[in-house]
């Protein structure tokens, strides 16, 4: 991207933890949730790859052809799952916006389309804030008797917290475009 080195780095990592938090989510005894989680890793190591400040690594044009193929695909896909679940839309908000600044970035300049930069940027603000009102405490009691604590792929507040910290990478990146 064409941020900063300090930030860019800060990116990559906050990505790559997600990624790397979500392949543990796809444990999940639950099979949409297997199926969430592994999207949402494709996005968190695709968003910590394209963080990698220029400085360090400038991908030639044809990696950004290649990061628009991946996420179009993950667009598509997101788009099918989207039949059976408005949960869905979300990811394919995420996919179509990387689609969009690997085509800005392919392009060498910055974005030539700012009204879409800004719906993107508007969407993903309202996001981050509905999902940080999604990890304000309620009142819960623990597991009864003789009910298992849910696994680690199966911890709402994480995967919440996991969608929080993507939808502000996600910001920082829309931003630098």
């Amino acid at each position: 991207m064409h941020g900063p080195g300090s930030p860019g780095w800060l990116l990559v990592a906050l990505c790559a933890a997600t990624g790397a938090y979500c392949l543990l989510r796809m444990r999940s005894g639950v099979e949409e949730q297997r199926r969430t989680a592994g999207g949402e890793a494709l996005m968190g190591f695709g968003m910590a790859a394209m963080a990698v400040p220029a400085a360090v690594l400038a991908p030639p044009r044809w990696a950004w052809a290649a990061y628009a193929a991946v996420f179009g695909a993950a667009a598509v896909r997101a788009l099918w799952a989207a039949r059976g679940s408005a949960g869905h839309l979300h990811h394919l908000m995420g996919a179509c916006a990387m689609v969009y600044m690997a085509a800005v970035m392919a392009g060498g300049a910055h974005s030539e389309v700012p009204v879409l930069t800004g719906v993107l940027l508007l969407y993903f603000t309202a996001y981050v804030l509905w999902t940080g009102t999604r990890l304000v405490p309620v009142a819960a009691a623990g597991p009864a008797g003789g009910i298992r604590a849910p696994g680690w792929g199966d911890r709402l507040e994480l995967a919440h917290a996991c969608r929080l910290s993507m939808g502000i990478a996600m910001l920082a990146m829309l931003l630098t475009v």
